[in-house]
């Protein structure tokens, strides 16, 4: 979280790293606890991811991209679709039934959503925007993630003003509760 450049090379790093999350779950047994402390951390870079997502680079495919609307509203629908599954999985440990096939859903949803974002998205973006105007924005996502929640808030607004107003407060509460319960961390 927080690795500098403009903004296509701070959300591919973060694209990365949530892979590289992905591939420890893979690696581990169906049942073994660390794949619900591997969950946890997934869930919590993806929800900073979106937030910040939602509150800067959309907005910008928006008024930059040709055809950025809908480019940007089915970016925001695989969100909505991602963010129900992390919230289904929250409550559940890793020798919980359902928790397979949901991670595993999860998985498959989010990777089809970050090869949309570098097939198309990026590309267009870079295309149309000037080199400053990338990287004001990848400093705007730094700073989105650092305040982002770090827990699915489905029915939270993904749009701007009322994301950008509200994110610093829920992500202080997310925060706090992940620190007094030591979520995302291993024993």
């Amino acid at each position: 979280m927080g690795h500098g450049g403009n903004v296509i090379d701070e959300l591919m790093t973060d694209h990365r790293e949530v892979e590289e999350i992905f591939g420890r779950i893979e690696a581990l047994p169906s049942g073994d606890r660390r794949r619900k402390v591997y969950a946890d951390q997934a869930t919590m870079e993806l929800v900073r991811h979106s937030v910040a997502e939602e509150a800067y680079l959309y907005p910008a495919v928006r008024k930059h991209v040709p055809n950025g609307d809908a480019m940007a509203d089915k970016e925001l629908e695989d969100h909505a679709k991602a963010e129900q599954i992390m919230k289904d999985l929250e409550g559940l440990d890793a020798d919980a039934p359902e928790f397979d096939r949901l991670v595993t859903a999860l998985m498959s949803e989010i990777r089809a959503h970050l090869a949309d974002e570098e097939r198309n998205l990026f590309p267009s973006l870079r295309a149309a925007c000037p080199a400053e105007v990338l990287d004001t924005l990848g400093d705007k996502v730094r700073m989105a993630k650092k305040m982002a929640p770090t827990r699915p808030h489905p029915y939270a607004p993904d749009k701007p003003p009322a994301n950008k107003m509200l994110a610093p407060g829920v992500g202080m509460i997310d925060r706090m509760r992940d620190a007094l319960t030591g979520r995302g961390k291993h024993d």
